[in-house]
């Protein structure tokens, strides 16, 4: 995480704190470093936001990773169903693996 690049985020936010893509650039900043942060603007932008299609992926993988499986399922189908509607196929293909895969539907060979 850099905090150059965070104190500009922030600066970028104060101009226009509706900007969606400038929350999930403050999110993305957090996401290695401190989770819990990260989580809070990834939600801001699921609340707020909700046709930003490309908080759906990131926001359902983090809550897997802290456990939160209800919640992920949740963030994914949602995601998939938005990225339909909004016409974004590849958001939706990326949604629909990463929820194959934890749904335990993926049907590789090993």
């Amino acid at each position: 995480m850099s905090q150059n690049r965070l104190e500009q985020l922030f600066k970028f936010l104060e101009e226009d704190p509706t900007d969606p893509f400038t929350i999930y650039a403050i999110a993305t900043e957090y996401r290695n470093n401190d989770r819990e942060k990260a989580l809070g603007y990834y939600e801001k932008l699921l609340t707020e936001h909700e046709r930003y299609v490309g908080t759906y992926y990131h926001a359902a993988k983090l809550y897997e990773e802290l456990g939160q499986n209800d919640l992920a399922e949740q963030t994914y189908k949602k995601g998939m169903l938005i990225s339909r509607q909004e016409g974004n196929l590849h958001a939706f293909s990326e949604l629909q693996q990463a929820y194959n895969k934890f749904a335990g539907l993926d049907y590789e060979d090993e």
